[in-house]
C-alpha cells in the first residue's frame, strides 16, 4: 500500500489545527493525532479477508479509491458545499454523516480501545472491530417503528444475530446530546466487552462475523469509524495492543 502517498494526500487536503489530542494513558498510543488523518485511509463495509486476498496492486488501487479526493464515496470526497466530509476542528475529528469510513491503515489483533464521541439527534454510526460491524452508536430518543432497539441505547454489537449475547446493550448509558460519550472496548479473540460512560453494556460476548457467520472474525483487521447520515465528532482515540491468549 502506498501509505506515504495517502498520508501526503490527507495532509494536503484536510484543514489542520494546532490543538493536539490529549496524551494517551500509559500503555496506549493515539490513533488520531488531533491535527489530521495521518495513519488513516478510507474504507467501507467490506470483508477484510477479501481485501488482503487481492493482488497487491489491486489492493492499493481499491484503498486509493476509498481515500482519494476525486473518487465518489471516498474519505476525502467533498460535499455540495465543497467541504470534505471529514475535517479536523479544534482537535476533533468531524464527519458530516457521509463519505467513506475512517479506517486505520494498521491492522490490530487483540486490543483495548478508548474513544470519545459526540453526535446529534437522528444520527446513526458505529465502530467496526477488525473491520467487522459493529459497536452501535445511535439516537436512543428517536422513534423506532422498525423495532431496531434504539431505545436500549448505544454500545451493543448490533450486527450480531437477533437474540444473540451482546446484540443489545445491558443498560442505557448514553449521555444527552451535546455531551461527550466515552467508550472502552476490549477485544480478545472474537470476544468483546464494552463500557459506555463507565457502565458495562456488553460483557464477554462473541462478535459474529457479519460477512460469514459460519467462521470466526479475522484474527487481525482495522478499526473503522462509520459514517451514517448525521454529524459525529471523535477525539481521544487511543489503543493498547494486547497479547494473544
Amino acid at each position: 500500500m502506498r501509505r506515504t502517498f495517502i498520508a501526503a494526500l490527507l495532509l494536503g487536503v484536510l484543514a489542520t489545527t494546532a490543538v493536539r489530542a490529549d496524551d494517551p494513558p500509559p500503555g496506549f498510543t493515539a490513533l488520531f493525532n488531533g491535527k489530521d488523518l495521518t495513519g488513516w485511509r478510507g474504507g467501507t463495509t467490506f470483508d477484510h479477508r477479501k481485501l488482503l486476498a487481492m493482488p497487491e496492486a489491486d489492493r492499493a488501487e481499491q484503498i486509493r479509491k476509498w481515500t482519494a479526493a476525486d473518487s465518489k464515496g471516498s474519505l476525502l470526497e467533498v460535499n455540495a458545499a465543497g467541504k470534505p466530509h471529514w475535517t479536523v476542528e479544534n482537535g476533533e475529528l468531524v464527519n458530516d454523516g457521509f463519505g467513506a469510513y475512517a479506517t486505520t491503515e494498521k491492522d490490530f489483533g487483540d486490543f483495548e480501545l478508548l474513544v470519545d464521541y459526540k453526535t446529534v439527534p437522528k444520527a446513526d454510526s458505529g465502530i467496526y472491530l477488525r473491520g467487522v460491524p459493529q459497536v452501535q452508536i445511535w439516537d436512543s430518543t428517536e422513534a423506532d417503528p422498525q423495532g431496531l432497539g434504539k431505545a436500549k441505547g448505544s454500545g451493543g454489537l448490533w450486527n450480531n444475530s437477533k437474540g444473540a449475547p451482546g446484540k443489545d446493550p445491558l443498560v442505557l448509558a448514553d449521555k444527552p446530546f451535546g455531551e461527550w460519550n466515552t467508550f472502552r472496548i476490549v477485544m480478545q479473540g472474537d470476544v468483546v466487552s464494552v463500557w459506555l460512560n463507565g457502565k458495562p453494556v456488553v460483557e464477554n460476548a462473541k462478535l459474529e462475523n457479519y460477512y460469514d457467520r459460519a467462521v470466526a472474525v479475522p484474527e487481525k483487521g482495522p478499526i473503522q469509524l462509520q459514517t451514517h447520515g448525521g454529524e459525529i465528532r471523535w477525539r481521544n482515540v487511543f489503543i493498547r495492543e494486547l497479547p494473544r491468549n
